[in-house]
């Protein structure tokens, strides 16, 4: 069996690198992988759930995540996009993997804050946590921050479910997840603040689906554009 490489460096001078920003593709310009709002609304956690989310930069962590799609979100279309990951040769346990980004962005965040999500099938459910712990902060002027994904449940919110997704997404622990992450990484804005426009909406707000069962008002969104420069992975 051959070594696996321990480092993974996407900085997106030749195209988007299988990220993407679901269920888009992703603007890449200038080497910066770039994404605006609006965007899609994630109600798949809507309480009694961890909240809705906005999924900014999403990277397939196995090649059965990359080639499967969830029959409830018919927006996503196969991008056909080549994942250098995938073809790198990584480890499938993402315990204490530090991941280094360089961003900027212009944003009116709105309550909410960027952060990364970790899904994985665990047993017989899919399991969401985000790195609340360790937001990543989006300011004017190019950073440089890193992000640990470390086994401490207490730095990570488990997601759950919608009331009617139980059958496919559950609670459980991040130790499980990271020890192998076989379905993807995101940076999310979380949690989103969700306000129907039409106030005849506010008694099945989290019962329907925000953006296609009824319609959101943006105000309460956050709102602009952030541009990835360059993100590194680096397992022990």
């Amino acid at each position: 069996m051959s070594e696996k490489n321990k480092v993974y460096i996407e900085d997106f001078d030749d195209g988007s690198g299988g990220w993407e920003e679901y269920p888009n593709p992703l603007l890449i310009e200038d080497s910066c992988a770039i994404t605006k709002s609006p965007w899609w609304v994630d109600s798949n956690h809507a309480p009694p759930g961890g909240g809705y989310l906005h999924l900014l930069y999403c990277l397939y962590t196995s090649k059965e995540s990359q080639s499967q799609r969830d029959d409830d979100n018919f927006l996503h279309k196969p991008l056909g996009l080549k994942n250098k990951f995938l073809e790198g040769n990584y480890p499938s346990d993402w315990t204490n993997v530090s991941i280094t980004v360089r961003i900027k962005g212009d944003m009116k965040m709105r309550g909410t804050e960027l952060v990364l999500l970790a899904q994985s099938s665990v047993g017989t459910h899919t399991q969401n946590h985000v790195l609340t712990g360790q937001p990543v902060k989006v300011t004017k002027e190019w950073t440089e921050q890193t992000i640990t994904l470390v086994p401490d449940q207490a730095q990570w919110t488990s997601l759950g479910s919608r009331n009617n997704r139980v059958n496919f997404y559950g609670h459980g622990n991040i130790v499980d997840v990271l020890k192998d992450l076989n379905v993807d990484i995101i940076f999310v804005l979380h949690p989103l603040l969700i306000v129907p426009k039409e106030k005849s909406d506010l008694d099945q707000i989290h019962s329907l689906r925000a953006g296609s069962d009824y319609e959101v008002d943006q105000s309460y969104l956050p709102e602009g554009h952030i541009m990835l420069d360059q993100v590194k992975i680096e397992f022990p």
